[in-house]
């Protein structure tokens, strides 16, 4: 490491950037699935020599400077390691848009590498040749982590954090402090080896300081876990037991109009199963669940299906499936006509038939639900992934669902689920939380266990069980310890007959969510404010 420390220092130019690549690439592998930690105490530490070594600008020139490119390249690094699985998607139209692929994956990891890339320049404002340096890159990581969390709708894929939540143990930090101020945790914790290398004057026991600090931190990060678990107890719910129908439905094929019928007959052959001789079936569960847009079409166009559900619901069930729903609006232009607007939504059917509950996804996904600059991307050839010409509308509220005399659950559809602190005062009222995704665009990839790796943590921060139906997996009952109780294999056709845990006493997280977290972050700024007037003959 004492090599590798002084050529980050001494490096420019390209082979800078090359070696940033590098790193960054071997930090994603620290995030799910594959959960390599030792990749993030070796990378972070680069940065920060980089940092060291990099040269000084003045005025303009330090925007785009050194500081920031380092940062960036190491983001580049980072994003298309951990996000690379994203191409997986235009595998399903294949045709020219695989040449597109590439760039696409690019563009999204060069974008969200711009946050890091300000993070870097804004460190380096507050740099020293001291331990306060790392402090500096920790606190200015972690704002920006928190601003691609939110900007731009948001997309906080793979925050640093995961990284430290490798088990059910390590996980259970987040129902303290969530998963953004365990990313900070995680920066602190990765940037401190930098102080151990290069070798000076300091006596081994004094460089390896900060390697016992950070064994200490982790080891009493598992303890705590540890405890939290053995601690606490949980209830098994006896009003309701669900069946969570995964298909595994070829994207390829889902949205096919001859392929209507076949993906219905499917589902509701899945429905009506029994598992064993001794099982009830359909007649033994209360709530039978499919997953996101499992029915491809408007049911408004096709009402016969709404009959065939109902022939398969016995009395008193309930159908709880995705899929889109039209609604027609309209205009509050003067002499304009009224348009029908399409939603990703999840509809509640009782065994009548008829749809009682319905929600529409309020969190849509850039590119793939909607496309952003529309005219500009159409006239070159790009539309969004999901059929039809004019994307999806984006829900106006986040609701709690609830059959009669069952209890309530707040829906998430997809990649809603993956915005910790964002899932609204809704979350407070609810019994448990149900996750509905498709997931199948991302076949034979690591994106759906990364997935359900971001999903799973929401449980634990909110002390709620998460009930998860995939297409294609990962379909799961996850305690609100973070445990998952029962599961489907990626790619497996089955059903899973579950009943959720009731709701933990309130965490301390679902009750302050981040605000204790930009407090200390505010803080932190501030000592980092004084630190730089105290020392500013120094200029770095």
């Amino acid at each position: 490491m004492n090599k590798i420390a002084e050529l980050s220092m001494l490096s420019h130019g390209y082979r800078r950037a090359i070696i940033l690549l590098i790193a960054g690439a071997i930090a994603g592998l620290s995030v799910p699935p594959l959960f390599i930690l030792p990749a993030l105490f070796i990378a972070l530490p680069i940065w920060v020599w980089c940092l060291d070594g990099a040269e000084k600008r003045a005025g303009w020139q330090r925007l785009f400077g050194p500081s920031f490119t380092i940062g960036f390249f190491f983001g580049l690094g980072y994003f298309l390691v951990s996000l690379h699985w994203i191409g997986a998607a235009f595998f399903v139209d294949g045709g020219w848009l695989l040449a597109l692929m590439p760039f696409a994956i690019l563009a999204l990891a060069g974008f969200l590498a711009l946050f890091w890339g300000f993070a870097s320049l804004f460190a380096h404002i507050f740099w020293s040749d001291s331990v306060w340096r790392i402090l500096s890159l920790t606190v200015f990581l972690s704002i920006f982590e928190l601003l691609r969390s939110y900007l731009f709708t948001g997309f906080p894929f793979n925050l640093v954090g995961y990284s430290l939540t490798l088990n059910d143990q390590m996980s259970q930090i987040t129902a303290i402090i969530g998963i953004q101020a365990t990313s900070f945790l995680a920066i602190l914790l990765g940037t401190m080896l930098a102080l151990v290398w290069p070798k000076d004057e300091r006596s081994l026991f004094s460089r390896l300081i900060p390697a016992f600090f950070i064994i200490i931190i982790l080891g009493a990060q598992f303890s705590y876990g540890q405890y939290r678990i053995d601690n606490t107890k949980l209830i098994e719910r006896s009003d309701i037991k669900l069946r969570l129908v995964q298909p595994a439905i070829n994207q390829s094929q889902k949205w096919q109009v001859n392929a209507r019928d076949e993906i219905i007959e499917r589902l509701i052959s899945l429905s009506k199963s029994k598992l064993n001789p001794n099982d009830a079936g359909i007649n033994g569960v209360t709530y039978i669940i499919w997953p996101e847009a499992a029915i491809p079409f408007y049911l408004s166009d096709f009402p016969s299906y709404l009959a065939q559900f109902a022939v398969m619901l016995p009395l008193g069930k309930t159908l709880i499936t995705g899929a889109p729903r039209k609604q027609f609006e309209q205009s509050k232009q003067f002499g304009q006509d009224g348009q029908d607007k399409s939603y990703n939504s999840i509809l509640m059917i009782n065994s009548s038939g008829e749809i009682i509950s319905s929600y529409d996804k309020t969190h849509l996904v850039p590119l793939a639900e909607y496309l952003p600059f529309k005219n500009f991307f159409e006239k070159i050839g790009i539309k969004q992934f999901v059929p039809g010409n004019e994307g999806w509308e984006a829900g106006k509220l986040r609701k709690l669902m609830q059959a009669p005399g069952a209890p309530s659950f707040l829906p998430l559809i997809c990649y809603e689920a993956i915005f910790s602190a964002q899932l609204g005062e809704e979350i407070d009222g609810a019994d448990f939380i149900l996750n509905l995704t498709n997931d199948g665009w991302f076949d034979g990839s690591i994106g759906a266990k990364q997935h359900f790796a971001h999903a799973r943590i929401r449980a634990i921060e909110e002390g709620k069980s998460l009930v998860r139906v995939a297409n294609t997996g990962i379909t799961a009952l996850v305690d609100p310890l973070g445990q998952v109780v029962a599961s489907l294999k990626q790619g497996e056709q089955n059903v899973l007959d579950v009943v959720p845990l009731r709701p933990l006493e309130k965490t301390i997280f679902a009750k302050y969510k981040n605000q204790p977290y930009f407090i200390f972050l505010g803080f932190l700024l501030f000592i980092l404010l004084v630190q730089k007037i105290l020392f500013r003959n120094k200029n770095y």
